[in-house]
């Protein structure tokens, strides 16, 4: 029975994962305008930033428009197609869920925060 339903999961997604990123690409919302300074201030900025992500994960594509609406050039890492991200993010996160922000502080820590709706206030909070 599990087999079965494995399967069925793994169907759906194949057929949904076009659908959801030919939407996402269609629907996608244009970025907040800055100065030039002000945006490479940002830029800085989010070089301390990772997102882990699944490319057809719906969480995940909530995630990364909200980075883009907010002109947020932060690495994507795609754990779903790269086994080092992958062992990255259950070594040093803890779990391999999506998406999860890995933010790097100024003393050599890392914050590994999950669930997109933090991840989305936290972006909210800091670039708005």
């Amino acid at each position: 029975m599990k087999i079965i339903i494995r399967y069925f999961f793994k169907g759906l997604r194949l057929i949904l994962g076009p659908i959801l990123l030919f939407w996402d690409g269609i629907t996608s919302p244009s970025g907040i305008k800055r100065s030039t300074d002000a945006q490479q201030e940002i830029d800085e900025q989010t070089k301390q930033l990772a997102l882990y992500h699944f490319k057809t994960c719906p969480f995940c594509i909530k995630t990364r428009r909200e980075m883009k609406r907010l002109s947020l050039n932060i690495e994507k890492r795609d754990v779903q197609n790269n086994e080092e991200h992958k062992r990255a993010l259950l070594e040093e996160g803890g779990q391999i869920k999506v998406p999860c922000l890995r933010i790097e502080e100024s003393e050599g820590n890392s914050v590994w925060m999950y669930e997109s709706e933090a991840i989305i206030k936290y972006l909210q909070s800091r670039f708005s």
